[in-house]
């Protein structure tokens, strides 16, 4: 069997081995979700292994989408790290077997100290699940590996039961976009969901702005003058009633110089496609880009009708806005 045959079948049993957890919901796993919104503590995943990995990163998918939750390694757990847990947590244990030793040897102190126990299995009538208040089978039929002993498929899909949960309660919680930014101020991922237009775009005397009744000669020092390629073009009030850009000007060149006396408000774009300064930054890249094959480079921004500034697409790109 060829690399990428091999391949195929790994990703084809895996993708199998999650849809088949479909039928495995039940009324287990809306106890789970109820069980975690309402408790007064955190979230505590646990396991060993492979099961450890994944109960880390749930934690993290937990964490970063509005459940408290961090994980706690089952080995240092019977060394003093119990002392994370409380009466008011809700420990989630992850392992297929449900025999993990690590993990069965806390099973004792979790029921002393109180906390609430969930247990993500492979085997439901393991010591793990016998032991739990809420049993969510994750079991597959067989590993994706060719000896069906390395946790592939298993791992898989614990990984997907625990974002299905993590999503739920993400949902129960109301979560929005404005938290998920909170959550992560850093990375392009926070400056899609923190940056402004008003944080990035040209105003004040960067605005480039010309009076309607201007002529395209003036217009274009202007456009030079700022750099940005194009003039917001404003009645007496400064109210945006047009845009002219370079390629205005170059494609109305072509008729002769006399161009240049031309009224800026018989050659702008009149109605052009404008943003709100509150609005983010990465919804200013979108507009730009729906335009595609020709998407455009400047945006006009306006505040209650008036031409305030000028977001253009390299500002974006250079804030990591992508």
């Amino acid at each position: 069997m060829s690399v990428i045959d091999t391949a195929s079948r790994v990703l084809r049993e895996e993708a199998a081995a999650v849809l088949g957890l479909q039928k495995k919901l039940d009324d287990s796993f809306e106890m789970a979700v109820n069980m975690i919104a309402s408790a007064r503590g955190r979230v505590i995943l646990t396991g060993m292994g492979k099961s450890g990995h994944i109960a880390r990163k749930v934690a993290a998918t937990m964490a970063s989408t509005g459940t408290p939750a961090f994980f706690m390694h089952p080995a240092e757990a019977i060394h003093g790290d119990l002392g994370m847990v409380t009466s008011e947590d809700v420990v989630i244990a992850y392992s297929n077997s449900g025999e993990t030793a690590e993990v069965i040897n806390i099973l004792p102190s979790i029921r002393r100290i109180g906390a609430n126990l969930i247990a993500m299995v492979g085997k439901t009538s393991s010591t793990l699940a016998e032991n739990a208040d809420v049993v969510l089978d994750c079991g597959v039929e067989k590993e994706a590996d060719s000896l069906g002993l390395a946790p592939t498929s298993s791992t898989t899909a614990a990984l997907a039961m625990g974002d299905a949960l993590a999503v739920c309660l993400m949902e129960r919680h109301n979560f929005t976009a404005d938290n998920f930014a909170i959550f992560h101020p850093g990375g392009s991922l926070g400056k899609r969901l923190l940056l402004t237009v008003e944080m990035v775009m040209h105003k004040g005397s960067d605005n480039p702005v010309v009076p309607m009744d201007s002529t395209v000669k003036e217009a274009l020092f202007i456009m030079t003058d700022k750099g940005l390629g194009a003039v917001n073009v404003v009645d007496k009030e400064g109210n945006l009633v047009g845009l002219l850009t370079d390629g205005d000007v170059r494609r109305g060149l072509e008729q002769g110089t006399s161009f240049l006396d031309c009224a800026v408000e018989k050659v702008m774009t009149a109605h052009p496609m404008v943003i709100e300064p509150n609005k983010l930054a990465a919804q200013g890249l979108h507009v730009m880009e729906k335009h595609a094959p020709h998407p455009i480079t400047v945006l006009p921004v306006v505040k209650d009708g008036r031409a305030v500034g000028m977001l253009h697409i390299t500002d974006l790109l250079k804030q990591g806005v992508v």
